[in-house]
């Protein structure tokens, strides 16, 4: 066992939040020094986030080659599968090597190994080869990320029935996938399959697809998943599966009534949880709610001096970039700064196609508040999309009725991810609906869509 100098900071964890905290604390000139037990980037930039963007942008070019006709392209084509995957891979190598880099420029100390407080602002660091270094620091931010929750009925076997994981690792395309979850996660590689020729079969328990979206959302998102060839059932609540060597049987309860689904694969997403297990969180006195999430304040502290958390072990939003704000925010205020997390306006996207974006309070919430106002428009009624010939879906604005002020914007679209952050801004700022609908917008571009919602709040939308 060895022991190391002082640190100003020690971070717990390399995902998109722990790393980019650490590189910040380094900028401020704070000592530091980072721990990951598994790999630099976390999940996201290795089996999450970047992989299932790799293959979904895959897949998706493969739909725009197969309706290339439309405008006037006649092709031949087919699918190399490995290939995909090995540029996934290529996509994964590249951008953790460059997290490396940044870490290495900034100074960051990279210990990997597993983390284990034993005490306040001491960590022990267990190395792959048993060999444990102790780590000081006056600070030490948790950024542990999450581990993927597993549903009983069906456990993983990391064969027949995987997480989204082992769904990324596929060495072939199954014929027939069942995704257990209507989450986001569980819809992105839904549909990464269905492109890819799967039969695919969504089971969410709850009475409709992504139900942490806007109602209106989920809705539109549920048809035009079905018309692409999804079969969506919801309220079904899965109860068992049964193994062989040729596939699986799942069992769900739908209703009153029990139904079984032959499957080759099956895909279980049913959300994350905080991965706090094994850090001994006692030995600094810290403990977790009844879901196992960390308390912080606005400033991702935990109360005790010296402690912060941040990412996906405190109970805010799941979400990459929610993460490395947080970092910042950590390692801004151990150097003194004045610097606080506002949650108002994270955006959230599902990278299907059509992309599904959101900012703000949903429909249903927003009433909850008080009067509202709401402005709807059709890509239908786009000039761009038209032209793209992309144009299901449509940009809703919710704003008070009486201050205007925007107060949520919900896009179901072409490129809804990259629109949606005209409304960050603007909400950002507490902006008004009048003032995106008198800003200027380039012609012809989708973003013309949110000036035309943001104008048929008060009825004035020109274009419908």
């Amino acid at each position: 066992m060895s022991s190391d100098q002082t640190l100003d900071v020690i971070v717990i964890g390399a995902g998109p939040g722990g790393y980019v905290a650490a590189i910040r604390a380094a900028q401020l000139g704070l000592n530091t020094a980072i721990i990951e037990r598994e790999f630099i980037g976390g999940t996201c930039l290795n089996v999450g986030c970047i992989p299932s963007k790799a293959l979904l942008d895959a897949t998706h070019l493969l739909t725009e080659i197969k309706r290339a006709s439309v405008f006037g392209i006649n092709t031949e084509f087919e699918v190399d599968f490995a290939a995909m995957q090995k540029h996934k891979a290529k996509t994964v190598k590249m951008l953790t090597g460059g997290v490396r880099s940044l870490l290495k420029k900034h100074e960051v100390r990279v210990c990997e190994g597993e983390a284990r407080f034993v005490g306040p602002g001491k960590v022990e660091v267990t190395a792959e080869d048993g060999q444990i270094t102790t780590l000081e620091a006056e600070n030490v931010i948790i950024a542990a990320g999450s581990v993927e929750a597993e549903l009983p009925p069906v456990p993983f076997d990391g064969d027949r029935v995987v997480s989204s994981r082992g769904a990324l690792d596929f060495d072939d395309v199954p014929e027939r996938l069942v995704v257990v979850g209507g989450g986001y996660i569980g819809l992105e590689l839904g549909s990464v399959y269905n492109r890819l020729g799967s039969d695919v079969v969504v089971l969410e328990m709850m009475d409709r697809i992504l139900p942490e979206m806007d109602t209106e959302l989920a809705t539109t998102a549920q048809k035009l998943f079905s018309d692409q060839g999804l079969s969506i059932h919801v309220g079904a609540r899965v109860t068992g599966i049964d193994l062989s060597d040729d596939g699986a049987v799942v069992r769900c309860a739908v209703g009153d009534d029990e139904v079984k689904i032959d499957t080759d694969r099956v895909l279980v997403s049913i959300g994350r949880k905080p991965a706090t297990a094994g850090l001994n969180l006692e030995a600094v006195g810290l403990e977790t709610d009844d879901r196992g999430f960390i308390t912080v304040d606005h400033g991702m502290r935990t109360g005790i001096p010296g402690l912060y958390a941040i990412g996906d072990v405190v109970s805010t939003p799941m979400l990459a970039h929610v993460a490395s704000d947080e970092g910042v925010v950590a390692a801004e205020c151990i150097a003194g700064q004045a610097a606080a997390m506002e949650y108002h306006a994270i955006p959230a996207v599902v990278f299907t196609h059509p992309e599904l974006a959101s900012v703000g309070l949903k429909e249903d919430e927003a009433e909850l508040r008080g009067a509202i106002k709401v402005g709807r428009f059709p890509f239908r009624g786009n000039g761009r999309a038209r032209a793209k010939n992309d144009v299901e879906g449509w940009v809703k604005i919710i704003a008070d009725a009486e201050t205007d002020e925007i107060l949520g914007v919900h896009c179901v679209g072409p490129d809804a991810g990259h629109l949606i952050h005209e409304a960050v801004v603007a909400m950002g700022y507490h902006g008004y609906a009048e003032d995106l609908g008198l800003t200027v917008h380039a012609h012809p571009t989708l973003s013309e869509a949110f000036k035309e919602a943001a104008l048929a709040v008060d009825g004035r939308a020109l274009h419908i």
